[in-house]
This record gives structure tokens, C-alpha cells and sequence, in this order.
């Protein structure tokens, strides 16, 4: 078992600063993904998120008019 904490174990003294970064934003992203598997997976927001989920297929534009040149 030792030989599993040393190979995880982390010299947090010899980190650079791309290191910091790079760690920082993995933490980031990691708690940005959760909540938004937990807003789009509550039961709730389900009627809202199925409404919306044509959009990007959507190739009409509803602002179509005189000031887009048509």
C-alpha cells in the first residue's frame, strides 16, 4: 500500500505556476459539469429543457424582417 501513496502522493512545493492552473481549472470544470448534470437531470426542469431541445435545429429565424435585408 505504500507503494499506491507514493505514486499519488504531490510535492506541492515544486508545483509551477501552469500547474496551479491547469489543477485550479480541472476543479473548475469538474463542479461546473456537476450542477449542470443536476439542473438538467432534475425532474422540474424537465418540461423547460424539453421545450428547448429542438433550438439548435431550429434554421428559422423568428426576427426575419426589413431591418436583416428580407
Amino acid at each position: 500500500m505504500s507503494k499506491l501513496a507514493e505514486y499519488f502522493s504531490t510535492d506541492w512545493t515544486a508545483m509551477t505556476a501552469n500547474d496551479w492552473v491547469g489543477t485550479v481549472l480541472t476543479v473548475v470544470v469538474f463542479c461546473l459539469m456537476v450542477v449542470v448534470y443536476v439542473y438538467a437531470l432534475r425532474p422540474k426542469n424537465r418540461e423547460h429543457l424539453e421545450s428547448k431541445k429542438y433550438m439548435p435545429l431550429d434554421d428559422e429565424r423568428t426576427d426575419n424582417g426589413d431591418k436583416n435585408g428580407g
